[in-house]
């Protein structure tokens, strides 16, 4: 008898670890409808206001059951120079993992490119949903990706703190 409820509770227990593996890596990500002319935008040094940016070969994930899990690759041909003229950077850029499967982006290999400055980051858009900014980083030979990360505000907030002054007012709920 004990032999049959050990074999049970493994059976169980593996069932349940590869049901949770592929509910994280594949369930909840969806390819995101690319329409083309403003998929990817990055926020005016001028009008402090996203702009769509020159961009094509673009492909993007997201999952609705986490707002840090939208992860997009492009190219451009817009160069550092132009760019560094043009959109605001973002400070201390983190690039998140994707799944194994989205192989265009490789969140070790650009953090790498990140540091050593062959590639740069600007601020897509700023709270695309409360303490969450779209961050979009370009190396030099024009590959360009797309993650949301959290922001200061963010951090505060999700810890169950109240925010700083120089946040926007959290919407009802946070």
């Amino acid at each position: 008898m004990g032999k049959i409820l050990a074999g049970a509770i493994l059976v169980t227990a593996l069932v349940a670890g590869a049901a949770m593996y592929y509910l994280q890596v594949y369930y909840f990500y969806e390819p995101v409808t690319v329409n083309g002319v403003d998929d990817v935008q990055m926020t005016s040094m001028v009008s402090g206001q996203p702009e769509p940016v020159l961009y094509d070969d673009f492909e993007a994930i997201d999952a609705s059951s986490s707002p840090i899990r939208y992860r997009a690759c492009f190219k451009t041909t817009m160069s550092h120079a132009m760019l560094t003229e043009t959109y605001q950077p973002y400070e201390s850029p983190e690039p998140l993992t994707a799944p194994g499967w989205f192989d265009c982006f490789d969140a070790t290999a650009l953090g790498a490119e990140l540091e050593a400055g062959r590639a740069l980051a600007f601020l897509g858009t700023r709270d695309v949903q409360y303490g969450i900014d779209r961050v979009v980083a370009i190396t030099e030979d024009g590959r360009g990706y797309v993650w949301h990360q959290i922001n200061n505000c963010g951090e505060v907030i999700f810890d169950g703190q109240t925010a700083p002054a120089n946040c926007p007012e959290p919407p009802q709920g946070y």
